[in-house]
């Protein structure tokens, strides 16, 4: 039995958890450069939590400029067992309003312009992202949102664009009608195939704000209307956060689903053949089996 610390990526308007105990902004130095920002470390209910701000406090990252794979393996180098990704989607669906939230267990990867994985020449691997999410960790989020009082989705498509420009007409009515997609955003990819890489569990709350342009009674995006409604899903956002601690407690059996193994049968370059500069840069995702 392990112990159990919760990672929590904020997105869009969430830059801090007020309810930490004993809090630390913490530098973490990865062989990948430097994260979003420095993490947030304390406690809360007796179990260790980290907080990373994606965009950066000040909100200084793009969705392309994230430095997602410092940010998974900062966050696997503290000791973090659990991430739940936090951020703001536009809508495919009426029934999921603006306000509501999301607990997303697929995703559509639409991006170009990201390094998307930790491997390559050197150490090849190869994970299943065939079910992205971890069950039991979106178990307790869909838990803490439905006892937050939040209207919540169990479920959701999320079609991950490069951005930083919103959707066309088109594309958004492609993405809902053609491609079957629930939700839109431009931070979930590559994060979620990260943290599978590193054999983290990993979940996505995605807290809607709009109907992205699809919808006939809303026209096109208004970021000023999206901030409106962001202050108070960040509010929520924490709410939901404040209670997984009593959800999950302070120890952990080994992920149910295989999260944390996914590199068991992953690695196929031989041994002999595997680069050394690369071996050390993978000490903290990759060190359980190398």
């Amino acid at each position: 039995m392990g112990e159990t610390m919760i990672g929590v990526i904020g997105g869009s308007g969430i830059y801090d958890l007020e309810a930490l105990e004993g809090k630390e902004w913490v530098t973490v130095d990865t062989p990948w450069g430097a994260p979003s920002d420095a993490i947030l470390t304390g406690m809360l209910d007796g179990v260790k939590m980290a907080f990373l701000p994606r965009h950066g406090r000040g909100h200084v990252h793009s969705p392309s400029s994230v430095p997602y794979r410092a940010n998974i393996d900062a966050l696997k180098r503290l000791g973090v067992t659990d991430v739940v990704s936090v951020s703001a989607v536009g809508s495919f669906r009426e029934e999921m309003a603006p306000g509501d939230f999301v607990i997303l267990d697929q995703f559509i990867d639409r991006t170009f312009a990201r390094e998307k994985s930790f491997f390559g020449p050197g150490c090849v691997a190869h994970v299943s992202v065939a079910h992205p999410t971890c069950t039991r960790l979106g178990r307790a989020c869909l838990t803490a949102a439905r006892d937050a009082g939040i209207t919540v989705h169990d479920g959701g498509t999320y079609l991950a664009m490069e951005g930083p420009q919103f959707s066309t007409l088109a594309e958004s009515r492609m993405y809902r009608e053609s491609w079957g997609a629930d939700v839109i955003g431009m931070t979930n990819m590559p994060e979620a195939k990260l943290a599978r890489e590193a054999e983290l569990c990993y979940t996505s709350v995605a807290m809607v704000t709009d109907y992205d342009s699809w919808h006939p009674d809303h026209g096109e995006v208004d970021v000023t209307k999206i901030i409106e409604t962001l202050t108070g899903n960040a509010a929520k956002a924490r709410d939901l956060v404040s209670r997984l601690p009593a959800l999950m407690g302070p120890s952990r059996d080994s992920c149910p689903h295989g999260c944390d193994h996914a590199l068991d049968f992953a690695i196929l370059t031989a041994p002999e053949a595997r680069d050394p500069e690369v071996l050390a840069r993978l000490d903290a995702v990759a060190g359980r089996v190398l």
